[in-house]
């Protein structure tokens, strides 16, 4: 215990991997964990804001702003609000196309995540670049994982990140059978490294089991793309309807927003997707993770990375299938006619559902809009698994009990566009 008859203050300011800055206060009294608060302190930029009264059009490209590692999620669920709200469906080929530029963003945004900010928790490290010296072909995968993942988001939306070939009504170009050719030997070279990060995660022992619900998107095909919302106790809400099952909640220490669903905290991501989805799966990802798979469904906070590691060997092959077996046809980009209307987009972003509502009048500008951040949504939760974890941990010097919350924290991967700097903890 620290302090008189287990009394503990700390204070983590700058906590990594969540987009902006963010500081964690605990206060323990007789052994008791009195307040725990996740102060999300970035400063508000006000996107709710900026994006009203812009054209329905230009509209994706200025929220893929809002988080350059998350950028195609922002722009793919924008692009899916606005034609809902013009009563457009698009073709069957620009919605594969919206599948692979999903899986690129997952490939590279779980492969960020794994190797540079977890596995050092895995290997006992501070950081990957302690392994430059000792384990260089460690760094080495590492980097081709992340750069599979950049090429096959290059290949579909343009860029890897701020995608400009993706827009409303379809895709300005298509890849050719010689490009896609090159990015399938890519995908193909780095699936024998993904096995194995697999098989690293699927046998690290850190665990926390947190009676969480469990919120994902329920798709055909794991394709993060469209479904029904549905959680662990069974409730299943069509994506229109999402709003009105959450209740949004004023964090008075925060500067976002926290939510709800259904009046109690719960958790997305992708160890809810892998809990409600994993029957869905690409066959060839089943049969190779079988054994990991066996841990799901799974209440282990920690598995989140486990989760994350299938899901790139999920689209990696999804994404060898698709290109394979595909002739991509420049279509013609439909100019849509401006309407009034209200439409929704929901999508998998790779930390959960990412929701938008936008409003646009007879002339196709926005009115309003009301975007809800998958981060913004695990926020309660991952509150109140924090407090549930400190117990476990009374008694042990500060420095580990500091470093058990910096890697529960991480597990959550909440965002990691700001995750340039490790923690910086100061004790009370």
């Amino acid at each position: 215990m620290h302090g008189s008859h287990g009394d503990l203050d700390l204070s983590i300011e700058n906590v990594a991997k969540i987009e902006g800055h963010t500081n964690l206060d605990i206060v323990v009294r007789g052994g008791q964990v009195m307040d725990v608060k996740l102060k999300i302190s970035e400063n508000k930029r006000f996107y709710t804001q900026a994006i009203r009264g812009k054209p329905f059009a230009s509209m994706p490209q200025l929220v893929s702003r809002i988080c350059g590692t998350c950028s195609i999620a922002h722009l793919t669920c924008c692009i899916e609000a606005v034609e809902n709200a013009l009563h457009f469906d698009p073709s069957p080929q620009t919605t594969l196309l919206r599948r692979l530029a999903l899986a690129g963003l997952m490939i590279r945004d779980h492969a960020l995540h794994l190797y540079f900010f977890s596995l050092p928790d895995v290997l006992g490290i501070d950081s990957v670049l302690e392994l430059a010296d000792s384990n260089p072909a460690l760094v080495k995968t590492a980097f081709e994982v992340k750069a599979a993942g950049n090429a096959l988001s290059t290949l579909v939306s343009g860029r890897a990140i701020h995608g400009t070939i993706q827009m409303v009504g379809g895709f300005a170009n298509v890849p050719t059978r010689e490009q896609s050719a090159a990015v399938l030997a890519k995908l193909k070279a780095v699936r024998p490294a993904v096995l194995d990060l697999i098989k690293v995660y699927a046998e690290w022992p850190e665990t926390f089991l947190s009676e969480s619900n469990y919120v994902a998107l329920v798709t055909q095909n794991y394709d993060f793309l469209e479904g029904e919302i549905m959680d662990s106790r069974g409730v299943c809400v069509p994506e229109k309807h999402f709003w009105n099952h959450l209740n949004r909640v004023i964090i008075p220490y925060s500067n976002a927003t926290g939510f709800q669903f259904e009046g109690q905290p719960y958790k997305v991501g992708a160890l809810a997707r892998m809990n409600l989805n994993r029957g869905k799966l690409h066959r060839d990802t089943r049969a190779s993770a079988s054994d990991s798979l066996k841990l799901f469904p799974s209440k282990n906070v920690f598995h989140n990375n486990l989760a994350q590691a299938i899901e790139v060997l999920h689209c990696l092959d999804s994404a060898v299938e698709i290109l394979e077996s595909t002739d991509f046809r420049k279509e013609p980009v439909p100019r849509l006619a401006p309407r009034a209307g209200e439409g929704i987009g929901v999508i998998e972003a790779p930390r959960g559902i990412l929701y938008y509502l936008l409003e646009l009048d007879k002339a196709g500008n926005v009115v309003w809009g009301n975007l809800v951040i998958p981060s913004a949504q695990n926020q309660i939760n991952m509150e109140r698994d924090i407090g549930d974890f400190l117990p476990k941990l009374l008694g042990q010097p500060k420095e580990e009990i500091a470093y058990a919350l910096e890697k529960l924290i991480r597990a959550y991967d909440p965002c990691m566009s700001c995750a340039t700097h490790f923690l910086k903890v100061n004790w009370l």
